[in-house]
């Protein structure tokens, strides 16, 4: 779900979490998130009426995963209690660095300080089920302050962890003053020695590394983030937000007067766009993938023919002799080494 930093939207929000009642077809929902923007800084009575508008319009289970993303400075011991009595019983806190200097570099708005604090302040109001964000691989994080970030994380006994390489985007002001020297550029070498660094680190204290990106302590994956990668029905609601059915995709206007002004008139703002068979199973490969479970070569056979199968698997062979791809029972999976190169190796894959 993404919600915006300002209340201007919630009416909007409202109506639109109506006129898409029946999306998932009464399904139980099992995972609920607030997230895309900074909807910890809305006030808490705003985002209890979105959550009390989702569980009358949905069957949202009791044990359902309910989480709030939230960044460090947003984080009150009001604001948790406030959370914690609405239902919210997962945080995902955008920590990225215990490091001052990483922070500063990646302008992020808290410092390392209130990194550490907000994380405490939530365990000591009785959030147990967090999950953090790291960045590796920025210009100026040597490998010991990243294993200092991974082993801090690790003594705080935070169940999950979301680890991810810095990327620069195009057309970003990051990306200009790389262009013009005033930055250092992304090294890939060394984001690559600070990915095994990250596998290898969290094996020994005990987390299973369950996606590319992912890391949890036995029990603790998330439900969310687990959904999408087994190809689950989700509803995405707001502005710039996604949903899937499974047989379609659609994304909601991203501009938020236009979302506002649609909304306004009864009518769902968004695109459409059916996926066929050879979409469904490429999209199935690109997210199995990148799964400890991997992709199940049976399953590619019962849903999309033996033709396919035979396809996948031939495309295989040659990542197999390089050591990146294994067997695993029926499932092709990632080597630790083949974790590197996820992305080029699902589109070889790809029909």
């Amino acid at each position: 779900m993404s919600l915006k930093t300002t209340n201007d939207f919630i009416p909007a929000l409202l109506r639109e979490i109506e006129l898409q009642q029946n999306y998932l077809a009464n399904s139980a929902i099992e995972t609920v998130y607030f997230g895309g923007g900074t909807p910890s800084l809305l006030v808490p009575i705003a985002l209890e009426r979105v959550l009390e508008a989702v569980r009358r319009t949905n069957q949202v289970l009791p044990y359902a995963e309910l989480t709030l993303e939230a960044n460090p400075d947003d984080i009150t011991v009001a604001r948790l209690e406030a959370w914690k009595k609405m239902g919210i019983n997962r945080l995902s806190i955008g920590v990225q660095s215990f490091f001052e200097e990483d922070l500063r570099w990646m302008n992020r708005a808290h410092t390392a300080d209130q990194a550490l604090h907000c994380i405490r302040m939530a365990q000591a109001a009785g959030f147990s089920n967090i999950t953090i964000d790291l960045i590796y691989g920025s210009p100026g994080l040597s490998n010991e302050r990243w294993q200092q970030n991974l082993h801090t994380a690790i003594d705080l006994q935070i169940p999950h962890l979301s680890c991810y390489a810095l990327t620069v985007e195009p057309g970003t002001a990051l990306r200009k003053l790389i262009a013009v020297h005033k930055k250092e550029d992304i090294d890939p070498e060394k984001q690559a020695e600070q990915f095994l660094l990250l596998v290898d680190i969290l094996a020994e204290a005990g987390y299973l590394h369950y996606e590319i990106s992912n890391f949890a302590l036995p029990g603790r994956e998330s439900k969310h983030n687990s959904a999408y990668w087994k190809g689950s029905h989700y509803l995405g609601l707001g502005p710039s937000a996604h949903s899937f059915n499974g047989s379609s995709r659609q994304w909601n206007v991203a501009n938020n007067a236009l979302y506002i002004a649609a909304l306004k008139k009864d009518e769902l703002p968004f695109e459409l766009e059916t996926l066929t068979a050879t979409q469904q199973l490429n999209e199935y490969i690109m997210t199995a993938l990148r799964t400890s479970a991997g992709i199940n070569i049976d399953w590619i056979a019962e849903r999309f023919g033996q033709q396919n199968r035979a396809h996948v698997e031939k495309q295989a062979q040659a990542f197999i002799q390089e050591g990146k791809l294994q067997f695993v029972a029926a499932s092709l999976v990632l080597t630790r080494t083949g974790k590197l190169f996820a992305d080029g190796i699902a589109a070889a894959l790809f029909v």
